[in-house]
């Protein structure tokens, strides 16, 4: 009886530790989808970038323009006005998932601060802004930015909005977006005791081995 439990034990911790994985997120760096070349504007509604669809004022989808923060593929965030894109994916209710994301901007003219907002749909707004000032496209100063979120449903849209209204061509850089759980200290302590459980297990099973050789 006692293995049984710890055997459900290990399950349960194992089945937690893959629900608490389960945001099926796709293509953060832009990297699937058409060759854009050096750039290429995109419109609204466009879905030429796997996963994402294009908002309105449109991006340019940038490819050896510049310098990409992770792989060879980015984005700006103005096409010819300010734009945005937005990705849905699912998730677990309840689940905390951390945001990841590289923002730098257009060098190529002001102004100088670049400036975006993100959201989701659980109403998670996050204002960042960017310093061009010193950077250019082989040096692009990519920078990390990171919010958290939790999920009231089944499927969640994050997106990323222009707010560089000024110099419409030249907005915000956007690459290198991740979204990972974040397990509950709950979550820890029971995978901690489910591993607990499976090396009881196998100690134990050796012993009586041991001593039916014996």
């Amino acid at each position: 009886m006692k293995r049984h439990l710890l055997a459900m034990s290990a399950a349960a911790s194992i089945g937690l530790c893959a629900s608490a994985n389960a945001a099926v997120f796709q293509n953060g760096s832009f990297e699937l989808g058409a060759d854009p070349g050096s750039f290429t504007t995109l419109s609204a509604g466009s879905t030429v970038i796997t996963g994402w669809t294009v908002g309105a004022g449109g991006i340019d989808y940038i490819g050896s323009y510049w310098q990409a923060a992770d792989g060879n593929r980015s984005l700006d965030l103005n096409g010819n006005l300010p734009g945005s894109i937005s990705q849905t994916f699912d998730v677990v209710s309840g689940q905390t998932y951390k945001v990841t994301f590289y923002l730098a901007g257009n060098t190529d003219g002001g102004p100088a601060i670049k400036t975006l907002t993100t959201t989701s749909t659980d109403a998670t707004i996050l204002f960042s802004s960017f310093n061009t000032t010193g950077h250019s496209r082989p040096d692009m100063g990519w920078t990390p930015i990171s919010f958290d979120f939790t999920a009231s449903g089944l499927t969640e849209t994050l997106t990323f909005l222009s707010t560089t209204t000024d110099g419409n061509a030249f907005g915000p850089a956007l690459d290198n977006v991740t979204v990972a759980a974040v397990p509950e200290p709950s979550t820890w302590a029971m995978m901690i005791l489910g591993f607990l459980g499976v090396g009881f297990l196998a100690y134990r099973r050796k012993g009586e081995t041991a001593l039916r050789v014996a």
